[in-house]
């Protein structure tokens, strides 16, 4: 399936994607045994239905908004998609209630030791970000040090903070150093495996 952005340019899937679409096997990550070749989206998934059953929050993964322009039938019972748009920029990944509180915020995994490169956020998120946060909601991001099995929140204030030293000419990426400094560690569990909602508290 041919998927498009808003701009015309084609959308070219990560390597992981094309597996998925050729059917062909993916290369499991292997973490540890209570957490073998999850991703970071995989176990945050997980915590939210955890969360949502015992009634502690309702947050979701944001769909992709795709703009379907062909499908082909090739039975009475099935439909292709040939082709599709994004309609519009995302925003972030989650978005939900909790406390009676809006909670928005993006998820990010590197697999860098020592640093996260600030390339994995876009413009257009730090804006929505900050429109959150100017009307009183909670907005933050995770991040995941794949290589080390850690796991951050940090605030929106910090990470414009950082985004704006980018932008003005100073790195282009936040040392483990400075995250550990300016953002809070989950340690993982069992049931959920990332409890981050105890840690907005201290926001």
């Amino acid at each position: 399936m041919a998927i498009n952005y808003p701009n015309g340019k084609k959308f070219v899937p990560s390597k992981n994607s094309a597996a998925k679409e050729t059917g062909t096997p993916k290369k499991k990550k292997d973490f540890s045994f209570s957490n073998r070749g999850k991703t970071l989206e995989d176990e945050l998934n997980e915590t939210n239905d955890y969360y949502l059953q015992l009634g502690l929050a309702v947050i979701h993964k944001k769909p992709v908004p795709l703009q379907i322009v062909k499908v082909e039938y090739p039975s009475r019972s099935a439909a292709v998609i040939r082709e599709a748009y994004f309609q519009a920029p995302s925003t972030t990944d989650y978005n939900g209630v909790w406390n009676g509180r809006y909670i928005d915020f993006e998820a990010k995994e590197t697999e860098n030791k020592t640093s996260f490169p600030l390339k994995n956020i876009h413009d257009h998120q730090i804006h929505h970000m900050s429109q959150v946060v100017k009307q009183d909601g909670t907005a933050f991001m995770i991040i995941r040090f794949s290589s080390w099995q850690r796991y951050f929140i940090m605030p929106f204030k910090e990470l414009e903070f950082f985004w704006n030293r980018m932008i003005t000419g100073g790195r282009k990426s936040v040392t483990l150093q400075e995250i550990e400094e300016t953002s809070f560690e989950i340690i993982p569990g069992a049931f959920p495996r990332i409890n981050y909602l105890p840690l907005l508290k201290k926001f």
